[in-house]
């Protein structure tokens, strides 16, 4: 499928279910050109009959399957997105999870550092010839980069410079956390360096959403997301949405929302000199596994 020219096209990951789906479900219905992508080939199938039935005003939708614990299968979906649209306004990147074992895979990324920062770390750089392209002919502001962080950023006193990937000491929930707040910190110099081109990034935190998150997480996590208070996925949705339409969305990149209201994150996630070490050393991470 190739996208036209002269409607607005978003990239949205994790779209096979929760939260992703339910963004790429509502800017479908508002006649935007949706690629989404998904990693289970039974979930994805689901998620685009749903999706395309919502389409309406001339939207459209289309799903690339892909696993984001490898940085390969980022770099092809990458070149499969620029290969169907000559434009990028929006790129959502929702995907995400945590786990309940340190695994890594066979190019050597911990999985849950992988999916969650150096997947969308790898995406977005990408992808920015097409996101630069686009903004070039629209009003600054038009063309946007989404983080689905989380308020789990909090729990966690920063990076740890030495095992960036927590390759020696894992922990589930220190990992996800982490990889949470690497998510705001890349949001931040993003916006730093997307400011030239008139392209703007935002984080935002979901809540607590019901969903398939947890599902392979540990018995902890498991136990805490069962009695949490959730939320339904179309929450979180309805603020991607608005980020990536109202105005609001498009002035002062580097801002972290909650229910389309600026909330400030934990004091580490402020730290213009940490983001861009983050950014450097992501760089360093995927020059080492040959990106």
């Amino acid at each position: 499928m190739t996208f036209e020219v002269g409607r607005p096209v978003a990239v949205v990951t994790g779209a096979s279910s929760g939260i992703g789906a339910s963004t790429a479900e509502k800017l479908v219905a508002r006649g935007w050109q949706v690629i989404g992508v998904g990693r289970d080939r039974q979930r994805c199938a689901a998620a685009r009959t749903r999706i395309m039935a919502a389409v309406r005003d001339g939207g459209a939708f289309d799903m690339v399957r892909a696993d984001f614990t490898l940085m390969r299968e980022v770099a092809r979906v990458a070149t499969e997105i620029a290969s169907r649209t000559t434009r990028l306004d929006v790129l959502v990147n929702n995907a995400g999870g945590v786990r309940d074992r340190r695994i890594v895979t066979a190019e050597g990324t911990e999985a849950t550092f992988a999916t969650n920062h150096l997947a969308p770390f790898l995406l977005t750089r990408e992808l920015m010839p097409l996101l630069r392209k686009s903004a070039a002919g629209l009003p600054p502001g038009s063309v946007r980069v989404l983080a689905v962080s989380s308020s789990a950023h909090r729990a966690t006193e920063g990076l740890d410079w030495a095992d960036p990937q927590s390759l020696n000491d894992f922990h589930p929930a220190t990992a996800y956390c982490r990889a949470k707040l690497a998510n705001i910190l890349f949001t931040r110099e993003l916006a730093r360096r997307a400011a030239p081109d008139g392209i703007i990034a935002q984080a935002m935190h979901p809540g607590v959403v019901a969903s398939n998150f947890a599902a392979h997480g540990d018995t902890a996590m498991q136990a805490h997301m069962a009695a949490a208070d959730t939320v339904s996925p179309d929450e979180p949705a309805e603020t991607l949405v608005w980020l990536a339409t109202d105005p609001e969305g498009g002035r002062h990149g580097g801002r972290y929302f909650y229910r389309k209201t600026v909330e400030t994150p934990a004091t580490v996630a402020l730290d213009d000199v940490t983001a861009d070490r983050l950014w450097t050393e992501s760089e360093r991470l995927l020059a080492d596994f040959g990106f």
